[in-house]
């Protein structure tokens, strides 16, 4: 009995005692007359319980595992979990390797099966100490084999920046520490700009070792994959750190920061169209994965930009020529419609279907272009998606594969295989308004000489012309409008919206320029793009960079 179970007898009934808690029991009896006077019952075992755990059961085997955790006593702690195996090593990384002592966990007001809590700890390593504190939660399940209430093991809930395989290390950092700048050399810390974190620990791997600054002795999480950074959670003695230089601005960032944290879920960045300087990136939450710069979904209309790109230089179009918008088209079996089923007069331009999201007018052309591959085309060639972009972090340059039938339509709108995120988006809006596709970066190239992507061609200065006429009427008159009415300067905007996985609310999707800075923000389940996404845009716009 590996937990110090007893045996106590009372009142002729023997019961099985773990930590206080009667286990199973039975009881002997006198013989009855039976032929052989065997004992009437011998062990008998009690129904294992099922279903949800009961309050109860979730605040003791809670308490149990905080308990445990908190002493030091992982093996402990493991066997109140669904996965021993698994817990175990992790629990004991947390004192053995990441020198975390003085434990004390505090739990809130369970939700359901979830328990929130926080931890506030020590930290000590070599004559070094420092207060490490957090918060995260855990869930409480039924064991499958044994009924009893368990932790539902993962390795966020010693840490919640902690991934399957990761490990927690404490000792002198692998990689000199850096100071990040700004473009005007204002420093740029993950404290004071959250969504940074995980661009300044991918700039501090990259950069660190050639920035000429030494270690530090510090708190990290080691993650199981190789090719992602360090992440820093606590600094015990700081190295000398070495300057790295970067292209954003503090006054956008700042801007960006305010603007995602109105939304459970929103990502914004900013670009200089001219360079491709990236000038603010910004998530809400701001811990974990960059959506603003690895995200990959459906952008719904702001891609009709690329979409009238095409059909402008295939002579299609003309921003004041006149253009088909009915309620409703149909192609190859599909059906299309505006939203809540709009239509524009006989002879409305197609300027006007730009600026009020027309996509039926988008729907009617396909016949004229006859080639399916030609949005993925100009993509690539024109916009620059799918060239393995080399921005200095990690990021992800947009997917708008070759399709046919159906799914080709679906892409003149946005939809379908069409695999975008805000920096995507606010590039191509940035080379809308040039008509020549500058790569993103947002560290110089001179930082490493690295080769940055080129595309093949330019727009004609007379199609960049019409696209910067009707992104301007989208934010004069359009569906932009309202979000870019406080926004000055040379502006343009365009709106979007995009249903994932069959969800009820669209995702909100907006990107727009004002002089030399274009911004695209995406909020999850925002709805329409002028509502959510396009106040986040237009905070960073007016914060100019």
């Amino acid at each position: 009995m590996r937990s110090g179970a007893k045996v106590a007898v009372v009142g002729g009934v023997f019961v099985l005692v773990a930590g206080g808690i009667g286990y199973g029991a039975y009881s002997v009896l006198a013989s009855d007359g039976g032929e052989d006077g065997s004992v009437a019952s011998r062990n008998a075992t009690p129904e294992l319980k099922t279903g949800p755990p009961s309050a109860e059961e979730i605040a003791q085997a809670s308490k149990g595992f905080f308990d445990a955790w908190a002493a030091g006593d992982a093996a402990g702690a493991a066997l109140l979990t669904n996965n021993e195996t698994g817990a175990e090593p992790v629990l004991a990384s947390y004192g053995e390797d990441a020198h975390i002592g003085k434990v004390k966990i505090t739990p809130g007001p369970a939700v359901g099966t979830k328990v929130p809590y926080t931890v506030k700890a020590t930290v000590s390593y070599d004559g070094k100490s420092k207060p490490l504190s957090y918060a995260s939660e855990l869930t409480v399940v039924r064991g499958l084999t044994t009924g009893k209430a368990l932790v539902d093991w993962a390795p966020t809930v010693v840490h919640p920046q902690l991934t399957e395989g990761a490990t927690l290390k404490t000792g002198e950092s692998s990689t000199p520490t850096i100071e990040a700048v700004d473009r005007n050399g204002a420093v740029l810390t993950k404290e004071k700009y959250p969504s940074l974190g995980p661009i300044l620990d991918t700039l501090r791997e990259k950069y660190g070792e050639s920035a000429g600054g030494s270690a530090g002795i510090e708190t990290w999480i080691e993650p199981a994959d190789e090719a992602q950074p360090d992440i820093n959670l606590l600094t015990l003695a700081k190295g000398k750190p070495g300057k790295v230089q970067t292209t954003l601005d503090a006054g956008a960032q700042a801007a960006a920061e305010r603007a995602v944290k109105k939304y459970a879920q929103a990502s914004v960045v900013a670009v200089k169209p001219s360079t491709g300087a990236i000038r603010a990136v910004a998530n809400n939450p701001a811990t974990g994965f960059n959506a603003a710069l690895q995200g990959k979904q459906a952008p719904g209309s702001t891609l009709k930009i690329m979409t009238a790109a095409m059909l402008l230089e295939k002579g299609l179009v003309t921003a004041n020529g006149a253009a088909e918008c009915p309620k409703d088209a149909m192609w190859q079996g599909r059906s299309f419609h505006n939203l809540k089923k709009f239509s524009l007069p006989d002879g409305s331009s197609f300027t006007q279907s730009f600026a009020r999201s027309c996509n039926t007018a988008f729907i009617k052309l396909i016949d004229d272009v006859k080639d399916d591959s030609a949005l993925a085309k100009e993509a690539r060639d024109v916009f620059g998606i799918g060239l393995d972009w080399k921005t200095g972090v990690v990021s992800t340059d947009g997917s708008v594969p070759e399709e046919v039938g159906g799914e080709a339509a679906a892409q003149y709108i946005g939809q379908g295989t069409v695999q975008m995120n805000a920096l995507n988006m606010a590039s191509i809006t940035a080379t809308a308004m040039t008509g020549t596709f500058q790569q993103p970066v947002i560290v110089p190239k001179s930082l490493d000489n690295r080769q940055l992507a080129q595309a093949s061609r330019s727009l004609s200065p007379s199609v960049t012309q019409q696209l910067k006429t009707m992104m301007r009427a989208t934010a004069a008159w359009g569906t932009g409008a309202k979000a870019m009415a406080t926004v000055g300067g040379d502006k343009g905007a365009k709106t979007g919206s995009a249903e994932v996985d069959g969800q009820e609310t669209s995702n909100s999707w907006f990107t727009g320029f004002s002089n030399d800075l274009a911004a695209a923000a995406v909020v999850q389940t925002g709805g329409h793009g002028g509502d959510a996404a396009g106040p986040v845009v237009a905070e960073v716009l007016r914060a100019g960079g």
